[in-house]
């Protein structure tokens, strides 16, 4: 019989923080005691501290702050690439309460950037311009900018989504049989920040999706997420020759 080896000092510290945070005894936000409690609180020295809140930092547990200290980090979203992804299923399956705020609305004649969006050459088409801001816990938690092809979802125009958000009600009316995803960082302009909450110029992902029936465009949303608070994962097999 093998004897396991004791934990590095550290390891012992990390494993015990690591309880309290997920237990939800420290929830997201909650301030982790200072180094210096810590070294009170355990016994040890503050290096040893240190090199625990350290890999609690890399396994993103926690946050830390020069001259705040270090905070209980909010759960990354995460959405995996190759699907087209429910917002509301998604944040209600994760245990957070869910709303979503319509901010502006519009039946139009499309535009040529409208036309572009959707992946359509030319041609008269009306289109149904949303504006969304979904929230977990009352967080904003991604800024939506959607077209619906009218000419394909007619009902779309006489739908309040009063219920449901755009996203969801679609994804239960129309079939879809292609979907085309663009990913790219960029900096949050002055609107999105704001509704987001976040400063001017912040690092966001960006989810450019479009969807199509049959070769013809359904929908073409873009999708903003605070880039602290989410990351895209892809799973694959390598491919057969």
């Amino acid at each position: 019989m093998s004897i396991a080896e004791p934990l590095p000092r550290y390891a012992e510290i990390r494993r015990a923080l690591e309880e309290k945070i997920l237990s939800g005894e420290w929830p997201p936000g909650h301030r982790v005691p200072s180094e210096h409690d810590l070294v009170a609180q355990f016994g040890c020295s503050r290096m040893t501290v240190n090199k625990a809140l350290s890999a609690l930092a890399a396994a993103g547990l926690v946050v830390r702050r020069r001259r705040s200290g270090s905070f209980v980090a909010a759960p990354k979203s995460q959405e995996t690439v190759l699907e087209v992804h429910d917002i509301k299923a998604e944040i209600t399956g994760s245990g957070r309460t869910y709303r979503y705020v319509i901010l502006d609305r519009e039946r139009r004649r499309a535009r040529p950037e409208d036309l572009a969006r959707l992946g359509v050459a030319r041609g008269v088409i009306e289109v149904e311009a949303i504006t969304v801001l979904h929230f977990a816990d009352e967080c904003p938690f991604v800024h939506e900018k959607r077209l619906i092809n009218l000419a394909v979802v007619p009902a779309a125009a006489r739908e309040p989504f009063a219920v449901s958000p755009p996203g969801t009600w679609l994804l239960e009316q129309i079939p879809w049989t292609e979907a085309e995803h663009t990913i790219r960082a960029e900096n949050a302009a002055a609107d999105v920040a704001h509704h987001l909450a976040i400063a001017r110029g912040a690092a966001c992902l960006v989810v450019a999706r479009r969807t199509f029936q049959a070769g013809t465009p359904i929908t073409a949303v873009t999708l903003t997420y605070p880039g602290e608070r989410h990351q895209l994962v892809a799973r694959f097999s390598p491919a057969t020759r």
